[in-house]
């Protein structure tokens, strides 16, 4: 069906998109317990797919009045994205909008997410994962509010995006446990779903490589970004016949995990193992041993991300290139040259 303008799109074409009655159509969007789940979904792929808004709601949707942004969080509990969503949430304050948080670990959420589609309560979005948390094509796409990525890249969604260069950064933490002398450097990754993941992997292969190191697949483990996966794999790396003389972590929380670990299992830090975190969390430095880690510019992640979003939002042509901020490695007392 060839898609309308969303002022123009009706009851009835969500309807005949969806192989219902009007009188369904109503009930879903009004009373969506009334209509079994698979109903439900039918009608709110049709509004999506039409670009359908109740009739209550076009005097607002033309007037641009909701003044409210979607922020949708991998895991609100990760504290990586406090002051991602800080930088998001001031910078909107400042120009009038209300930020909405959105946790899309929980999939019941998907529901609560595609009524505030459809309902045009929300003016825009900034997605903080590579995940859209429902499932469109990227037709459907097209009928959405404007959406900025922030802290992720995935191509695939096409989208406006701010964030660090992961691969150089990961390849510099890696390097600097080089040039101290390790040679038996451990990776402690996170998700294989996350992009960022598969980046910081790749920088760390490629220091590896770039000064002649064979690449140990025993060192190389998969975590979530919590404390509990950084400990349970430090143990793991940490008890193989030839343990790792430093281990980098694709997040401070799992490198806080990982010296804790080290520490119960009787190793002093750094002498025994040098650790290196990423992300700069603030209580990185506060660590004993401080935390060696990359500062990502978290704030500066947010704020730009929200001006993207804005300048879309003013109707401002917004190209889906994506924009890289600084990263740094500080150094700090978890690292040191290996024991002789």
């Amino acid at each position: 069906m060839e898609k309308k303008n969303c002022a123009l799109a009706t009851m009835k074409d969500v309807a005949k998109v969806a192989g219902v009655s009007t009188a369904t159509v109503s009930r879903a969007l009004m009373n969506p317990d009334k209509v079994s789940t698979r109903t439900r979904q039918k009608v709110e792929n049709a509004v999506l797919e039409v670009g359908y808004y109740p009739h209550h709601l076009t005097k607002n949707l033309r007037r641009n009045e909701s003044r409210t942004i979607l922020v949708i969080v991998p895991d609100i509990s990760d504290p990586f994205f406090t002051e991602v969503i800080r930088g998001i949430e001031e910078t909107a304050v400042d120009y009038g909008y209300l930020v909405l948080i959105g946790d899309c670990r929980y999939q019941q959420q998907e529901h609560a997410f595609i009524n505030l589609l459809i309902t045009k309560r929300i003016d825009g979005m900034v997605l903080l994962g590579s995940n859209i948390p429902f499932d469109i094509s990227k037709e459907e796409q097209k009928n959405l509010p404007p959406m900025v990525m922030a802290n992720e890249f995935a191509p695939g969604l096409e989208l406006p995006t701010v964030h660090i260069d992961n691969l150089t950064a990961a390849f510099n933490a890696t390097h600097h446990l080089q040039k101290l002398g390790h040679q038996r450097i451990a990776c402690v990754t996170g998700p294989k779903t996350m992009p960022l993941c598969h980046y910081r992997l790749q920088g760390y292969i490629q220091a590896l490589r770039r000064t002649g190191e064979t690449i140990h697949e025993e060192y190389i483990v998969r975590g979530d970004f919590t404390y509990e996966s950084g400990a349970a794999l430090a143990e793991t790396l940490l008890t193989l016949p030839q343990p790792p003389s430093a281990i980098f972590c694709h997040s401070d929380v799992m490198a806080m995990g990982v010296m804790w670990q080290a520490k119960k299992m009787g190793l002093k830090l750094p002498e025994d193992l040098s650790v290196v975190g990423f992300d700069n969390l603030n209580l990185a430095q506060y660590c004993e041993p401080a935390l060696t880690t990359v500062r990502q510019p978290r704030y500066e992640i947010g704020h730009h991300a929200m001006l993207l979003l804005l300048e879309q939002l003013q109707g401002r042509f917004v190209s889906q290139d994506s924009r890289l901020l600084e990263a740094e490695l500080i150094i700090r007392a978890s690292t040191c040259p290996p024991k002789s």
